[in-house]
């Protein structure tokens, strides 16, 4: 099998797509398949590169010019390639691959971010994988063949861009440490943890809130925790290449998303033994076992998460359980799962083509 991975960059940014999009074609070389990623490239081609990945430069800025030059290079790739899996893992990699497509390969598109307008375009592909069951079933709603969807939720244990957990050296943090691993965007649920963490402050003088990430709105963020009487327990930390250290050292990790498909970085936490709070939304139960490895809270409502941590920072005993809780069944998060249902969506499509 010929498999051909198409996405806008492989840069190490903590972009969940790219994560996802390099896992897999590591994987499939390391299984002895032909595997090749169509990037405008980034930090990961090295790591391609050693796993026997090859990778082919395409610059796919949405400008007319640019779209027409990446579409006379994406047919020469594919000419010289001979696919017999085109995989599109973002909007611009699945028109291209579908303009193009003729009966030469089976195109398969993974639909991460459902909630974005554009995601409709994924169901050009001839397969569509949804990364949880809530993004199967809103696919779904809004017109997508169910013939079309199969589920692979992610799963980054034992992935190939990262050491195994116990290699990473911990990190002095003051604890009891609060952390966050998310990009700095609204639908983050930032705004609600300082705020449940302004609200927690007073009663727990020894927490500390550390945020790691970056993105557009970190700025407001920080304005926002520089306005609380508490500014200087709370850490903005940036990307940080390595987030596996800051899992490793705190106590409570919290993913207060507003939106969240099925965030890789709550398999860390769980590997990482944190107790874990999430909010109820899209893929986040499902990752957290419904409420079995993790707390599960509303959406947009500090006042719901500054309950749960005074719960889990009051209790030691509490604290401890849902750490261990966090730790059980892992091992439906690895990467070798998602592998191998991966490999089964395209066995489906080239027994069905006769390729």
């Amino acid at each position: 099998m010929r498999i051909i991975h198409i996405l806008n960059h492989v840069q190490e940014i903590g972009n969940g797509i790219v994560n996802v999009a390099v896992d897999l074609a590591c994987l499939q070389a390391k299984s002895g398949y032909e595997v090749a990623v169509i990037s405008a490239g980034g930090e990961y081609e090295k790591l391609l590169n050693i796993c026997g990945v090859k990778h082919y430069q395409l610059n796919q800025t949405r400008k007319p010019i640019s779209l027409i030059k990446a579409a006379v290079r994406y047919l020469a790739i594919a000419a010289e390639f001979q696919p017999d899996i085109v995989h599109a893992h973002m909007m611009t990699g699945v028109i291209l691959a579908r303009i193009f497509k003729g009966h030469k390969y089976a195109l398969v598109s993974t639909v991460h971010n459902e909630f974005q307008r554009s995601s409709l375009l994924m169901g050009l592909a001839d397969r569509v994988i949804a990364v949880s069951k809530a993004v199967r079933d809103s696919m779904a709603k809004r017109g997508i063949s169910e013939n079309k969807l199969r589920v692979v939720c992610n799963g980054t244990l034992g992935s190939p861009r990262t050491q195994q957990i116990q290699d990473y050296q911990p990190l002095p943090l003051q604890r009891p440490a609060i952390a966050t691993v998310a990009g700095m965007y609204q639908r983050k649920g930032i705004a609600e943890l300082i705020a449940a963490f302004e609200q927690i402050a007073s009663d727990f003088p020894q927490a500390h809130l550390y945020l790691v990430g970056n993105g557009p709105d970190k700025q407001l963020f920080e304005a926002q925790a520089q306005a609380t009487s508490v500014k200087e327990r709370i850490h903005f930390e940036g990307f940080q290449p390595s987030p596996q250290r800051y899992l490793i050292s705190c106590d409570i990790f919290v993913l207060a998303s507003h939106r969240d498909p099925c965030p890789l970085v709550l398999s860390e936490a769980r590997e990482a033994g944190n107790a874990i709070v999430g909010t109820q939304v899209d893929g986040i139960p499902q990752a957290l076992d419904n409420g079995q490895a993790g707390f599960l809270v509303p959406a947009k409502d500090s006042n719901a998460l500054a309950g749960v941590l005074v719960q889990l920072l009051s209790n030691a005993d509490m604290l401890h359980e849902w750490k261990q809780r966090a730790n059980q069944n892992l091992q439906r998060l690895s990467v070798a799962r998602v592998h191998q249902e991966t490999l089964a969506v395209y066995r489906e499509l080239i027994t069905k083509e006769g390729h």
